[in-house]
């Protein structure tokens, strides 16, 4: 077996469900396996994958057990030479899979690599290639520096703006959202640390990988990541899960600096999520008082699509404009960007995937990243409409 996709689930079972359409429909000439974990989903997620996508590896936790932990479960049943840690929140290119696999080959010297993530608008996602956050790189985050200085080798090492982002690149920490791995790496260095319940593993396993005597490497090749737009940034739990793993790694790797280094980063990083607790309960509450957006949608895609897509925008949004461009990958390979006149006026443009390829999505939302235009997708397998806020059904 060559590869292992392994994706752990937790009550986002209509991603889930887009992230292996995704998986599925892609141009990989390579034999892989697909498992997906279970975290105790309370919204019917096993039943209504299992129904889908039958040659999946599920594995149904009885309890949340963490995204490390979730992980590990499924790479020691699993038996690919290279391991792909996918979010479920994610849609890969057509192409994606089998470029990571092509770089892993040329490069024996890889523990790891990620790829181009792009965020709902089309813009590049910082996150995609990263530093170590050496407790230099980590003043220099929380600081400000990184900001002021981004494409500084110095200052701006946390993202490496430097680097371009359509160059293969070695990088040091790999996102956790799209982390291949090599097995006789993790055989070497050790699986994801479950002391990280969520957050912050990828960083730890990609130092890992670098102190175990491998490189990490950054692919062009592209992906969507909604980035967890559903988790309630603005709770307690989510606010110490993120910030103590900040703490749990510098503490594990870093310990060595002493008081004068460790107290005022430690302090640094509670510090930031005192304001990041606060600031996303004031941003909650401001978007509890404000009525739920009304999306203006333009619509692209064969005449099924816009017949059943107009259908239930009218119905969930009866007072918001949208607009429709026929089209399909054959006959308006361009789809939204062949109408510039329009881009202003709507704020989500929603793509038929049964009519355009997913790389042909990702490409033409990329073009428009300026313009603020997120991605929504239309499907006859499920008649949904997903975006990164909703899941819109037929009411």
């Amino acid at each position: 077996m060559d590869l292992s996709i392994i994706i752990v689930n937790y009550n986002v079972k209509h991603y889930v469900e887009q992230c292996l359409h995704a998986v599925f429909r892609s141009a990989c000439p390579y034999d892989y396996e697909v498992f997906v974990v279970d975290n105790c989903s309370s919204d019917g997620s096993i039943p209504y994958l299992k129904e889908r996508y039958p040659q999946v590896h599920f594995i149904s936790n009885t309890d949340n057990v963490g995204f490390a932990r979730a992980n590990n479960q499924a790479v020691r049943l699993s038996t690919g030479r290279y391991v792909l840690l996918l979010n479920p929140d994610t849609i890969v290119g057509e192409h994606t899979l089998a470029d990571s696999v092509r770089l892993m080959d040329r490069h024996p010297d890889a523990g790891g690599s990620g790829t181009r993530m792009l965020r709902t608008d089309g813009s590049f996602a910082l996150e995609s290639r990263r530093g170590l956050p050496t407790p230099f790189v980590a003043f220099c985050k929380m600081s400000g520096l990184t900001k002021l200085f981004p494409y500084s080798r110095t200052f701006g090492r946390y993202y490496m703006r430097y680097l371009d982002e359509n160059v293969e690149n070695e990088i040091e920490i790999i996102s956790g959202a799209y982390m291949m791995l090599r097995r006789e790496a993790l055989d070497k260095v050790g699986l994801l640390d479950e002391t990280f319940f969520m957050y912050g593993e990828d960083i730890d396993l990609s130092y890992r990988l670098l102190k175990g005597g491998y490189k990490n490497y950054y692919s062009p090749s592209p992906i969507l990541h909604y980035k967890g737009e559903s988790t309630e940034k603005s709770s307690f739990r989510y606010v110490y899960t993120f910030y103590n793993a900040m703490q749990l790694f510098f503490n594990k790797h870093f310990h060595r600096y002493g008081l004068l280094v460790s107290l005022p980063i430690s302090a640094a990083i509670w510090v930031r999520s005192a304001f990041a607790y606060v600031g996303g309960k004031l941003s909650r509450e401001r978007r509890i008082e404000r009525t739920p957006p009304a999306y203006r949608c333009l619509l692209v895609g064969a005449p099924a699509m816009l017949e059943a897509a107009s259908a239930l925008l009218a119905a969930h949004y009866p007072s918001a404009p949208f607009e429709c461009i026929e089209g399909t990958e054959a006959t308006l390979p361009e789809g939204h960007l062949s109408r510039p006149d329009m881009w202003e006026e709507f704020d989500m443009v929603v793509y038929d995937t049964d009519s355009y390829s997913y790389e042909t999505i990702l490409r033409n939302l990329a073009s428009t990243s300026s313009q603020g235009l997120k991605l929504g997708t239309w499907s006859s397998r499920t008649s949904l409409l997903i975006n990164e806020n909703v899941v819109l059904s037929a009411i």
